[in-house]
């Protein structure tokens, strides 16, 4: 394969990697989750959680995910206007996200909305590509911000 379509071909899966991430979250799919990480993930929530990135397995995450979901009915994330550059065994993705959580509740504000953007790093895992670096960039949050307390 020459040049331009293995980069084509490589955007294209770590597009897929990404998004698969993000719906299999959604899906609370932990074993799929942990199928698209590499074995140790920077995980940089900073910008929401202040204090330090974490360096974090997949089970770390996934089971952190899956207690800080538990109490929400629904959790949705959209990503898009993913920027990707791939390099032999690496590559640097951005993308813009929204993600949404909803859990009616006694207020009648049962929903809470995060805005921003991830900075992802990955690294090639022959034919696949694999997580090893997580930022979200928060812009804003609308909504119940205490939506897990409001149950």
């Amino acid at each position: 394969m020459n040049d331009a379509l293995q980069t084509i071909v490589d955007r294209n899966r770590i597009i897929d990697t990404i998004v698969s991430l993000f719906v299999h979250t959604d899906r609370r799919d932990w074993e799929a989750v942990k199928a698209v990480l590499a074995p140790q993930v920077i995980m940089d929530m900073t910008s929401m959680t202040g204090g330090e990135p974490d360096f974090l397995s997949p089970q770390e995450i996934a089971d952190a995910w899956d207690e800080g979901f538990k109490p929400l009915k629904h959790i949705h994330h959209q990503v898009g206007n993913f920027l990707v550059d791939v390099r032999e065994q690496d590559a640097n993705a951005h993308c813009y996200g929204v993600a949404s959580h909803y859990l009616p509740n006694p207020t009648q504000r049962d929903t809470r909305t995060f805005v921003g953007s991830y900075d992802l790093h990955l690294v090639r895992d022959g034919e696949n590509w694999k997580i090893d670096k997580f930022k979200f960039n928060l812009k804003y949050i609308e909504g119940n911000v205490d939506l897990g307390a409001a149950h």
